[in-house]
């Protein structure tokens, strides 16, 4: 058996999964191989396989993030991202160091640019420090220049805590440790189906079935169809939004040292465009948030039959339509136009200008829909018989990512 150590060497096609093992967790993003990670160090000797559809780990949501470590400012205090993105981080930058896996506590500004946003940024301040985010500050414009020379506002959030990393590699040091403790990662592997069988339950995957005590699914954009095979409700359902990057030049790098947000949108699970720095030292801007034909849309022409139909099936997708025909609309200029998206950051970045930017990467956001049209704003874990299931896990899943795997690991405990 070959086993995936590197997050960029993919398992060969003639790699097979065990007939048994105690655990089955689906899908290799951080969120999976977390989980994997912490059910390995818990029970001694369990025998672990995660089986992931992608010939490489990482491959979705985890590869394709600017790579920020979140402090935890912008959720609801008690909430689950709230109470596990301030511990993950923490753990986090714990785990990297121990590693030697680079990181960066660049920090990051939120910046209000008119007197409308003062109330919302005033109400992420206040989130922020009941959440418990350490150094958490209130800036004015002259401060706003001296942490970023090239930006402007009338007032901004601090926060020194937020920091970058590559999160790819971070999956890949997890999945460095299931397989020490005699783990297994196989990749090139989809999971057709789940079927309990009384003590067990069988997962039929593209290279025959692995029987197995309990099975966790942390399958990202398709978690819901292996959810409601498995006997989950129908609620939510994973409706695609790509976000596209662009990168800024090289020689204009200098515009940003870390990270610019702006006040977010406080009915929308999104952070808004932003500049961020990454640990490469590349400059991302963007990422767009618009809703797509495909559960893997990277290009935008891609369009699945399967993907689409259950999209606009959904009563909550034309709800959530409905509800932000305006926010729809501006999201699919930017996507459209460089000069629009460009002109969007202007306003925290007035030197920035079009001839600075070129073509980035693109990601797709597993977003859960409820059918009255409201996107859920917390992680969200379902159970049904010997199976775990992650039906929501967007940003910041990455930074929450050994604090949520415990979590994970609590519920799939009841099976082994």
């Amino acid at each position: 058996m070959i086993v995936l150590l590197a997050y960029d060497r993919p398992v060969p096609g003639s790699a097979h999964p065990p007939s048994e093992c105690d655990v089955v967790v689906v899908g290799a993003g951080i969120l999976g191989l977390a989980t994997a990670r912490e059910l390995a160090l818990r029970h001694d000797g369990i025998r672990i396989a995660v089986l992931e559809r992608e010939e490489s780990i990482a491959a979705h949501q985890t590869g394709r993030t600017s790579g920020v470590i979140h402090a935890g400012i912008y959720y609801r205090p008690g909430s689950l991202k709230a109470r596990l993105c301030v511990a993950g981080a923490r753990e986090l930058y714990e785990h990297c160091e121990e590693r030697g896996i680079r990181t960066e506590r660049s920090g990051k500004l939120i910046v209000a640019t008119d007197e409308s946003e003062l109330e919302a940024l005033a109400e992420l301040e206040r989130r922020g420090l009941q959440n418990g985010v350490p150094g958490l500050r209130r800036i004015g414009p002259e401060e706003i220049r001296e942490i970023e020379p090239h930006a402007t506002g009338i007032a901004a959030l601090h926060s020194p805590a937020t920091g970058v990393v590559d999160f790819a590699e971070v999956a890949a040091s997890y999945a460095g440790d299931v397989v020490e403790r005699s783990g297994l990662v196989a990749t090139a592997c989809p999971v057709r189906a789940l079927e309990p069988e009384g003590s067990a339950i069988a997962v039929m995957h593209a290279r025959g079935a692995t029987r197995a005590s309990a099975v966790v699914t942390c399958a990202g954009a398709w978690s819901d169809r292996l959810a409601v095979a498995c006997g989950a409700t129908s609620e939510p359902r994973i409706v695609p939004f790509r976000g596209a990057y662009l990168r800024l030049r090289p020689e204009r790098r200098h515009l940003v040292r870390a990270n610019i947000y702006p006040v977010p949108d406080p009915d929308l699970p999104f952070l808004g465009m932003h500049l961020t720095r990454g640990i490469d030292g590349e400059v991302l801007l963007g990422p767009t948030a618009l809703m797509v034909g495909a559960r893997d849309a990277y290009r935008l022409s891609r369009v699945r039959a399967r993907d689409l139909a259950e999209t606009v099936a959904w009563p909550g997708s034309w709800k959530l339509a409905a509800r932000f025909r305006r926010t729809a609309w501006r999201e699919a200029r930017d996507a459209a136009s460089r000069r629009a998206f460009v002109g969007d950051l202007q306003r925290f970045v007035p030197d920035l200008r079009v001839a600075d930017v070129r073509r980035g990467p693109a990601g797709i956001r597993a977003q859960a829909l409820a059918r009255d049209g409201s996107l859920l704003d917390d992680f969200v874990i379902h159970r049904t018989e010997r199976a775990v299931h992650v039906r929501n896990a967007p940003s910041p899943a990455a930074t929450s990512s050994l604090a949520l795997a415990r979590l994970i690991a609590d519920e799939a405990g009841a099976f082994l």
